[in-house]
């Protein structure tokens, strides 16, 4: 008796899911069609900081390959004109490769020690200023490296929540259209649905890439970091040494 009363059960469920897939639309574009306007207004934010937030990942992914092709390029130039103390051929060469961090790093520093060089002596105020020249160039070229990050960082953690507000929306409508039809029909529920379904789907959309790519872009900026502090600590050795040969 129970198995055939669940028997029965299974064939209406199934029958009213047939009937429900004959009669709606779930396609993507007929869910979007289903939406009002609260959920639409929603979707259109969501592009919005799609657009936004690829535009960024394009834009840091090209400078950074700037900066690193240009500092492969530099790094051995400067290194060979340093090694045979020519400063004045270490500037120039610096001027030449702008969108290399290693490069505007070194150039401060190659800047202010020349500039405070009155004599053949290097005394200690011009490492100290070089040092300092160093530390701000360094500070400068990170916070330009950082820009933009924090708006992916924005849209990530926000996305998922703004599509969760149309997702509460689409519930809401859910149960308005059960109540107005005073029915449980499929029909009267499936603009809600489409609603609630179509906002999760947009808001995760939006999220996980951008998401991705900070964390992938703030691996970046650390290795440029290190590498610029690097640079500096070895631009100051190299006025030791000529301090001490002089």
């Amino acid at each position: 008796m129970l198995f055939t009363k669940l028997t029965l059960i299974s064939y209406q469920v199934a029958f009213f899911l047939q009937e429900a897939s004959q009669t709606e639309d779930f396609t993507m574009w007929g869910m979007i069609q289903k939406m009002g306007w609260t959920a639409r207004a929603v979707a259109i934010i969501l592009a919005f900081m799609s657009m936004y937030s690829i535009a960024v990942m394009i834009e840091r992914f090209l400078t950074y390959k700037a900066a690193r092709d240009q500092s492969r390029e530099f790094a051995p130039r400067v290194a060979q004109a340093l090694k045979d103390n020519r400063i004045e051929e270490a500037i120039n060469i610096s001027d030449r490769h702008r969108k290399s961090h290693l490069a505007i790093v070194v150039n401060a520093g190659l800047q202010e020690f020349q500039a405070h060089q009155m004599s053949n002596e290097i005394s200690g105020d011009i490492i100290d200023a070089s040092k300092r020249a160093l530390q701000r160039a360094t500070a400068v070229k990170s916070a330009e490296f950082k820009r933009g990050l924090s708006a992916l960082a924005t849209i990530g953690s926000t996305a998922p929540f703004v599509g969760l507000f149309g997702t509460v929306v689409g519930i809401i409508n859910a149960f308005t259209g059960m109540k107005a039809a005073e029915s449980a029909g499929i029909s009267a529920v499936a603009g809600g649905i489409s609603e609630a379904l179509v906002e999760t789907a947009f808001g995760l959309i939006v999220a996980i890439p951008a998401v991705w790519m900070y964390n992938y872009f703030q691996g970046k900026v650390d290795s440029f970091q290190v590498e610029m502090e690097n640079s500096s600590s070895e631009l100051i050795d190299y006025f030791l040494k000529r301090r001490g040969a002089r």
